[in-house]
């Protein structure tokens, strides 16, 4: 029972990174945004975050952890934002390629990541000297009395700030795309920009807001993995394949934020399946990572061949809208 409750534990731990970047490439894509610097863009709002929390920790006398919280938030928030920002301008305004520049965007994210997370090591005093405890302590706070209840409390009421925000964004995100004029306007632009155009919907406005504000949710969950997941360190590439697996569970919740939180626990769990597996060698656990793409596979093959129209990624996804075409 113990370790069954460790296991679910970790693999919410574990997903709530990915389903931050999901959601916000769900609101992205479903401008018919293709973004895949979603990876950089959450190393971006990771960074960020943590160096926004870490000058003012070294700077104050007596630092208190929620203005840090405050700091890192809006820290991450900006930082995922303009990452957001410069895709627009690139793939809407400038009609550039859009997997070339999500790619670029992802290269660019990481090693801005690495590269100012190893500078402030040297700062702190050296390779993986970065601490915001006071910070962190503010993020990872647990809700009081209900995370004292056995096994419920572990289960349900024992993580951060940013764990329960991620299930509440999927669930306002799932509304919001289709239960109002505005989300049902976006899904429009996403299907047929040129009809929703001609209706006298603004589709670069529409595309540039989904795409500005799907990397600020991605963003916080770098945010999340630095504060909540490490406690308030940086770790160079120690994000690994989330932000990629992020983009897989798009497919897998079939263009729904509502699903992801699901999908996001799943992926969690197959992601360190293979701690909890015994006797692997070193192959085997790897291939045991693989189990989340491959089920993703298997999900894309099954909704193709049922062709369901909502289970269907947005119809022109990837494609550059030219007004003039129309």
């Amino acid at each position: 029972m113990n370790l069954l409750l460790a296991f679910i534990q970790k693999a919410i731990g574990q997903g709530v990174a990915i389903l931050f970047g999901a959601t916000g490439e769900i609101v992205t894509e479903k401008s018919g945004n293709l973004n895949l610097g979603i990876p950089g863009i959450m190393y971006m709002g990771g960074i960020a975050g943590l160096m926004g929390a870490f000058f003012y920790e070294n700077g104050t006398e007596n630092p208190n952890g929620f203005v840090g919280f405050v700091i890192a938030i809006l820290c991450t928030l900006l930082a995922s934002a303009l990452g957001g920002l410069l895709y627009s301008f690139l793939t809407i305004t400038l009609r550039a390629n859009q997997n070339v520049v999500g790619l670029a965007l992802t290269t660019f994210g990481v090693g801005f990541g690495n590269f100012f997370g190893g500078s402030i090591s040297k700062l702190a005093g050296g390779v993986g000297q970065i601490s915001v405890k006071t910070t962190a302590s503010a993020f990872r706070a647990q809700i009081p009395m209900l995370s004292d209840i056995p096994v419920i409390g572990d289960l349900l009421f024992s993580y951060g700030f940013l764990t329960y925000l991620s299930i509440v964004l999927a669930v306002c995100m799932t509304y919001f795309l289709k239960r109002t004029r505005k989300g049902l306007n976006l899904r429009a632009i996403g299907e047929d920009p040129a009809t929703a155009d001609a209706a006298g919907i603004n589709v670069s406005r529409y595309k540039y807001v989904a795409t500005v504000t799907g990397a600020a949710i991605a963003g916080l969950g770098g945010l999340y993995f630095v504060m909540e997941y490490l406690g308030g360190t940086w770790s160079n590439n120690g994000f690994g394949d989330r932000g990629w697996l992020a983009i897989a569970l798009v497919i897998l919740a079939l263009w729904n934020p509502a699903n992801a939180i699901w999908g996001s626990f799943l992926f969690g769990g197959l992601y360190i399946l293979y701690i909890y597996l015994p006797g692997l060698t070193r192959a085997t656990q790897e291939l045991c990572k693989m189990l989340p793409y491959v089920v993703t596979i298997v999900v894309l093959v099954i909704t193709s061949k049922r062709n369901k129209q909502e289970n269907q990624p947005p119809a022109s996804l990837g494609e550059a809208y030219f007004r003039e075409e129309r």
